[in-house]
């Protein structure tokens, strides 16, 4: 039986999520840091800020005015793929 809130990460992998898709939300959560609730993909939703604020990692990246675009995306990109999908 398929996981009924499975990760991003594991849609990726079964390709129902695309890169583009990923990077859509990762756009959606540098450009609003609140951004909340994002279709990810056909039937699911993340929620981006929660995401990253349960992430210890891409939280503490993304409250350091001195990370790197580069680290930033990466961090926030990380904590989206590991987050749970929830069915929209």
């Amino acid at each position: 039986m398929p996981d009924p809130t499975p990760t991003v990460g594991e849609l990726f992998k079964a390709k129902s999520v695309t890169d583009d898709e990923v990077n859509a939300a990762v756009d959606a959560y540098l450009t609003d840091l609140e951004a909340g609730i994002f279709p990810i993909a056909d039937g699911y939703v993340v929620d981006v800020d929660a995401a990253v604020v349960k992430h210890l990692w891409a939280s503490h990246v993304i409250a350091n005015e001195e990370s790197s675009p580069g680290l930033r995306r990466a961090a926030v990109r990380t904590a989206i793929l590991l987050a749970q999908a929830q069915k929209a």
